[in-house]
């Protein structure tokens, strides 16, 4: 039995809002069981020095956490003056599978930039942030292509991410903190409606795992996505 008393392959309730920050192109708010995610995308006329006259556009990530997201206070990164090495890996993350699902030369030579601050925390907030971040970069690509900024719409598909593990012996679905804190096997799965992967992270924290286990977790993740994808289009 799972802490929560979810099924093996059942995720926690998703919820998007849109349109929660009046000033972004692009914005919402994500809501993964108790984990809440605000996203939103600002669009530049301006691309990264290394994409100057290349015709194609830049899209980008910033991740943080919130002091009480979590159950004990976490002091601001921007008080230590640098940001933590997980703060910069799932930013790194979050970028490289926004722009997985994107056609960079449809975009045009601008940066798309998708922040995604965590308000609270209860696991799986890097999956939350990529799911929540497609939608917002949506929604921005919607700002431009009204506003007749881009003439063909370039995003190749919906971009959603899930987490998955093994947990008391048993491979779960979208891990909540209980089961992410004590799990055998932790891992992220980032995929595109159309079941391809972008990007998949796997370790064994307590234990190893063999290939009909990770075959079933990706399974899993499968089912997951086919969730998140519905929360995304209702949202839209």
């Amino acid at each position: 039995m799972r802490p929560s008393g979810r099924h093996l392959d059942e995720m926690r309730a998703v919820s998007i809002e849109t349109g929660v920050m009046r000033h972004a192109e692009g914005s919402c708010l994500i809501k993964v069981g108790n984990t809440h995610v605000l996203c939103t995308a600002s669009v530049e006329e301006r691309t990264p020095p290394f994409l100057k006259n290349t015709g194609l556009g830049w899209v980008t990530a910033e991740y943080g956490m919130l002091p009480r997201a979590t159950n004990t206070r976490n002091r601001r990164e921007a008080a230590q003056g640098k940001q933590g090495g997980r703060t910069v890996e799932i930013q790194r993350l979050i970028g490289r599978s926004l722009r997985a699902g994107i056609d960079r030369s449809a975009l045009g030579e601008r940066q798309i930039t998708v922040d995604c601050d965590v308000i609270q925390a209860d696991g799986g907030t890097r999956c939350a942030s990529i799911t929540g971040g497609w939608v917002a970069l949506r929604l921005a690509i919607n700002t431009l292509m009204k506003t007749g900024a881009i003439k063909s719409d370039p995003m190749i598909g919906h971009v959603a991410a899930v987490s998955c593990g093994i947990y008391a012996g048993q491979p779960v679905l979208d891990l909540d903190y209980d089961e992410d804190s004590v799990a055998g096997v932790d891992g992220n799965f980032v995929m595109l409606d159309d079941g391809r992967l972008i990007e998949v992270q796997m370790s064994g924290e307590t234990t190893v795992f063999g290939r009909s286990e990770l075959g079933t977790m990706l399974d899993l993740a499968e089912k997951g996505m086919a969730g998140l994808v519905a929360a995304q289009k209702a949202a839209l």
